[in-house]
């Protein structure tokens, strides 16, 4: 990872991945593709590797993954899917050319071409996003219950009663609150 970007908040799902590159939506907002290259960055990660990124191309991303939380969102609440997150994704879902492959494990992997640029992989991510929305994967979206996240995740436990977007971060941040929120009130009664 580039020095001075905070890192990415990788998960298994690529299209609530993406939506976690703008963490703490409702605290103090974490932009982790600030730069076109910070996106081609983050693409190689999921093996959606293209040669460069433009900023148009940059705000193009980041209105797909507002649409996406957008749309994840209100899946997640039960909500009606908001009609301009859903003209977004499907846009950017027909705009591209990737080609699905079957790997030997038996899994499915998108693969762009040589001359792929990033409409081409943003097309792969709002095809996830709506395999997803449309519940077509075993699994169920939710929302992290940090009240600064909120980020909508694709909770795949066997319970489907995950709290947390990323244990490792919201989880922890929230379970050390709730400690020293306790600690503090067992010095306040022994005082």
């Amino acid at each position: 990872m580039r020095a001075g970007f905070p890192a990415f908040r990788l998960g298994s799902v690529l299209a609530t991945s993406f939506t976690g590159t703008l963490s703490e939506r409702h605290g103090k907002a974490v932009e982790r593709i600030p730069t076109p290259q910070r996106l081609v960055d983050w693409l190689a990660v999921y093996d959606l590797a293209v040669d460069s990124c433009t900023t148009a191309q940059l705000d193009l991303a980041r209105e797909l993954r507002e649409s996406i939380h957008a749309a994840a969102t209100a899946a997640a609440i039960g909500d009606a899917l908001p009609a301009p997150a859903v003209h977004v994704i499907n846009d950017r879902s027909v705009q591209g050319r990737a080609a699905a492959i079957l790997t030997p494990e038996g899994k499915r992997r998108w693969r762009l071409s040589s001359a792929s640029c990033v409409e081409d992989a943003l097309s792969v991510i709002a095809a996830d996003a709506i395999s997803i929305i449309a519940g077509e994967r075993d699994g169920k979206l939710a929302l992290c219950a940090s009240p600064t996240c909120r980020a909508a995740f694709f909770d795949t436990s066997q319970s489907r009663t995950r709290k947390w977007c990323d244990m490792n971060t919201c989880g922890n941040r929230q379970k050390k609150a709730r400690f020293t929120a306790n600690q503090r009130k067992g010095l306040s009664s022994t005082e």
